[in-house]
């Protein structure tokens, strides 16, 4: 599969789903307004939204480690490829600048792009497969819900005691 027919895409971020209690990793392809979610382990998630959010562990964890491995070894993470979706599984690869494909779960290969900065890319035959529709509001729906939240507003709802400061005791 050449660069050129795989969909960038981009890591959203990590959601906890009720009622089943699943992480979820949303990624969007902006191009298509397609998104893609992808359910993980709860480590994963939380490594994923570690280094979204910028955390630094004190000690690294393994995709910290891999990406440092990656590093000191002279070799850079080009991307990370979703390539394909067998029996509800995520397959997915780490591809390296030295031309070697790694394959890895898509978790995985989500948590270290996020590290390096790296793009995630994704086959278009998992996206068609997988991928839902983002739904654009119109400036008309956005309208009516700010006049069905007027409906159900009153005025008591906005008192705050002194004027600029926190709420006061009623």
């Amino acid at each position: 599969m050449s660069d050129d027919d795989l969909v960038e895409l981009e890591v959203l971020g990590v959601r906890r789903q009720a009622p089943l209690d699943q992480v979820v990793v949303l990624l969007l392809d902006i191009e298509g307004r397609r998104l893609l979610p992808i359910v993980v382990g709860l480590t994963e998630g939380t490594a994923i939204a570690a280094a979204q959010s910028g955390a630094v562990p004190p000690r690294p964890m393994t995709h910290d480690l891999l990406a440092a491995t990656l590093d000191a070894a002279g070799v850079g993470l080009v991307r990370s490829e979703v390539v394909a979706l067998v029996d509800g599984v995520f397959h997915a690869a780490l591809v390296l600048d030295n031309g070697s494909r790694v394959d890895a779960r898509a978790s995985d290969a989500i948590a270290v792009a996020v590290r390096t900065g790296s793009p995630v890319l994704c086959a278009p035959a998992v996206l068609e497969e997988s991928g839902l529709p983002v739904e654009e509001r119109g400036e008309e729906e956005e309208v009516e819900e700010f006049r069905a939240f007027l409906d159900t507003v009153s005025p008591d709802d906005f008192v705050s005691g002194e004027e600029g400061g926190p709420p006061g005791p009623s």
